[in-house]
């Protein structure tokens, strides 16, 4: 049977290198995004015959949303295995300067966001007694960021301990629940969210002197939402060029 992936932040970015890894695994993946336009471009880009891509307008705030989305891909394909919690906002404004609204912003899409995947695709997957979960943390949320906002790392240190909380809760029902918690990674929004020469001095500071490939982390999630993966669960995996060690 071919498995399903629904991948939330989907239409660009990391999002994207990770559907694009799971359809080279052989699985048939959900481009879920805030906005539908861009999801069905990135669905025509990834498989041109649309046999084995489905794009969904998905705002992972809203629970409703999520709801529709699981409905939208059980009467597509009939089943979903698998859910990457993606879908993040990344803003670097200035501790001091951060409003209690932007908090929020950032808050709901990335911590809110997380906690309704797992709960709405978590509770389906506990229902058939099997799924893969894997969320997407951050260097930012282990050490408080280098070059991202407040706001940011906390929601992504959160995601850490959602992870550990519905691990436990689903790991009785046959679902696992992950994160991967990558350090900056060679794409368009760390170069839009980071300036050049600061860029230049953040990569400096990395041990191995690089900046991040995304494909590994695409192939990395591959790897936690396969079967055999059965006995990796409540983890964060490090992929951060040595930035923290633990």
């Amino acid at each position: 049977m071919t498995h399903v992936a629904l991948v939330t932040g989907a239409a660009s970015g990391l999002g994207k290198s990770i559907a694009g890894q799971l359809l080279q695994a052989g699985y048939r993946v959900v481009i879920s995004d805030r906005s539908l336009s861009a999801a069905q471009a990135t669905a025509g880009e990834l498989d041109g015959s649309g046999q084995r891509v489905l794009a969904l307008q998905l705002d992972v705030s809203s629970k409703a949303d999520f709801q529709a989305a699981l409905e939208s891909v059980l009467g597509t394909w009939g089943a979903l295995q698998v859910l990457v919690n993606n879908a993040a906002m990344t803003l670097t404004t200035p501790l001091m300067q951060i409003s209690p609204e932007e908090f929020d912003r950032v808050v709901s899409v990335n911590q809110r966001g997380t906690f309704l995947g797992c709960q709405v695709v978590g509770g389906y997957l506990a229902s058939q007694g099997y799924g893969r979960i894997i969320n997407m943390a951050s260097l930012a949320g282990q050490n408080g960021g280098t070059a991202t906002g407040a706001h940011y790392a906390a929601s992504k240190g959160a995601i850490v301990t959602l992870t550990k909380v519905f691990a436990k809760e689903l790991a009785a029902s046959g679902v696992t629940v992950n994160a991967i918690a990558p350090g900056p990674i060679e794409s368009p929004a760390v170069r839009a969210a980071v300036p050049p020469a600061q860029l230049d001095r953040l990569i400096e500071g990395i041990p191995v002197k690089r900046l991040g490939n995304a494909d590994f982390i695409g192939r990395l999630v591959v790897q936690l939402a396969a079967e055999e993966a059965y006995f990796a669960t409540g983890a964060t995996w490090d992929v951060n060029g040595g930035l923290f060690m633990r």
